[in-house]
Formats: structure tokens, C-alpha cells, sequence
């Protein structure tokens, strides 16, 4: 049996020896947070029904309906990409009674991850105009071409910088980054402004629903989860992908309009005025 060997005259002494280094603290695991309930079959089919007859009331047309329903599903479909592709998933997708939402598990990472997921419901939203349009190459029918307008202007829209709307969470981080209190003056002008159009415009459940949105919005107390602000070269490709994206909306609906205009220019002509721009 070994016995431990006694201390020399040349060892050091115990009060000589370090002091043990101390023990790694353990990994923090990995925040859980709880999975985004599902929407309810029933909530689903009535909130649909309910956006379904609204807008059939208002045009007389079922293509403008499933025009309207399939763009919207294909926009939030756009953010539930973006957002499980960035690590906010797994998201969901819910139809409400005058809109769509996408709620993701996770928080973004980072502003710029939000930019992201703003900007991808437009863009990949304008996939929703590839079956109408070739239904118009198709049959010829001009009714297919209203339902590719549909699909720009409700993308575009989304665009527009005035909370909850898409383009102030793509353009808002960037404000930010002048001053906080920049963000809010330009915001709230551009979503009175917007609520304002809606109204000219006749749009009245938009404007009512802009502004309540841009009442509650500016009673919160902050405008955005907590994440890593943009840097200089993501503020610039935030733009840069915000323009973009309007420039291909814009296109989109200058193509539904040109076989009727004629022109390039006439179309963009009208779809201005059909803005509410140069009356």
C-alpha cells in the first residue's frame, strides 16, 4: 500500500503554494422561451370570412377577394421565413379580421435581423402576383391584371413608413441611429400623414386602423424589442433594400397597368393618381 510522501526541506511550504484558481462558472443555457400558440381553425375561417366580405362589399368581385386574401398570405408567409431563417422561430402566421401578423418564438438578434424580416414580407409577397398574371397571358381577361394590382399596392403600402406598418421597422432602426427622439417626429408625421391619405382616399377601415395603431404605438414605452443596433454599413443596406423593394412594387403595378396605358410612362401616370399623387 503507497503511503503519501512526507514534505522536504525543499518543498515549498502550503502558505507558499497560489491560491487554486477558481472553478469556470457553468454555461448559460440558452433562454426558453414558449412556443407560439397556433390560431384557431375557427378564428382563422371567421376572420377570413370577415376580411372576404368586406372586400367584396366594397368591389363586387371575388378575384379582388382572393386576390387580396392570397396576397396577404403570401406576405406574412414572407416574414415567417425570414424570421425561422434568422433564429426568431419557429413563427406563425395568424389572419386577423382586416390584416395579417406574424409572431416569431424569439426576439430578433439584432436590428438589422428586423430590417430583414420587415423588408422580406413585401418582397416575397410580390410572389403572389405570378399566378394572376398568368392567368391574364392565359385568358386575356384584364380582371387578372386588377388582381396583380392588388397584390403591388398592398405590398407597397406595407411599405409606407407609419407603425405597425412594415416600412417603419425597416426605416425606424435607421432614424434611430440619428437620434431616438428623430425617429418618433418622423414617424408620427408620416403616419398622420398616412392616416390623412387613407382618409382622401376613401379608405376609411385602413385610416381608422393606422390610427389607432399609431395611438397605441406611441404609448408604448419602447418602440422595439432589445437587440444590437444597426451599424453604419447595415443603416446603408437598410436603405438600399427599402428602395429596392419599393422600386419593385412599383414595377409591379406599372406592369398591370401597361397593356391598358399603352406606355411605361402613362402607366406610372396612373398608378400615381390612383395613389392620390398629381390629381
Amino acid at each position: 500500500m503507497d503511503t503519501p510522501r512526507r514534505p522536504g526541506p525543499w518543498d515549498p511550504r502550503p502558505e507558499d503554494l497560489p491560491p487554486p484558481a477558481p472553478a469556470a462558472a457553468p454555461e448559460a443555457e440558452p433562454r426558453d422561451f414558449p412556443p407560439v400558440r397556433e390560431q384557431g381553425l375557427g378564428s382563422a375561417l371567421m376572420s377570413t370570412l370577415l376580411l372576404g366580405s368586406i372586400v367584396y362589399l366594397l368591389t363586387g368581385s371575388l378575384v379582388m377577394v382572393g386576390a387580396l386574401l392570397f396576397a396577404i398570405l403570401v406576405h406574412e408567409v414572407g416574414h415567417m421565413l425570414a424570421m425561422n431563417r434568422l433564429g426568431m422561430g419557429p413563427a406563425r402566421v395568424y389572419i386577423l379580421p382586416f390584416l395579417g401578423a406574424t409572431v416569431g418564438q424569439r426576439p430578433a438578434k439584432s436590428e438589422w435581423h428586423d430590417v430583414l424580416v420587415a423588408l422580406a414580407g413585401p418582397a416575397f409577397g410580390l410572389l403572389a402576383a405570378v399566378p394572376f398574371a398568368g392567368l391574364y397571358l392565359w385568358t386575356g381577361d384584364a380582371i387578372w391584371l386588377d388582381a396583380v394590382l392588388v397584390v403591388a399596392f398592398l405590398n407597397l403600402i406595407n411599405l409606407a413608413p407609419a407603425p405597425p406598418l412594415d416600412g417603419s421597422r425597416a426605416i425606424g432602426p435607421v432614424l434611430a441611429m440619428i437620434h431616438p427622439m428623430v425617429e418618433r417626429v418622423v414617424i408620427l408625421i408620416l403616419g398622420v400623414l398616412a392616416v390623412i391619405w387613407g382618409v382622401l382616399n376613401g379608405m376609411w377601415l385602413f385610416a381608422i386602423f393606422l390610427a389607432i395603431a399609431l395611438i397605441g404605438h406611441l404609448k408604448a414605452r419602447h418602440w422595439r424589442a432589445v437587440a444590437r443596433k444597426l451599424t453604419g454599413v447595415e443603416a446603408a443596406k437598410s436603405v438600399a433594400l427599402f428602395v429596392l423593394t419599393a422600386a419593385a412594387c412599383a414595377a409591379v403595378g406599372v406592369a398591370a397597368l401597361l397593356p391598358d396605358a399603352g406606355t411605361a410612362v402613362e402607366a406610372a401616370t396612373h398608378g400615381a393618381r390612383f395613389l392620390g399623387i398629381g390629381r
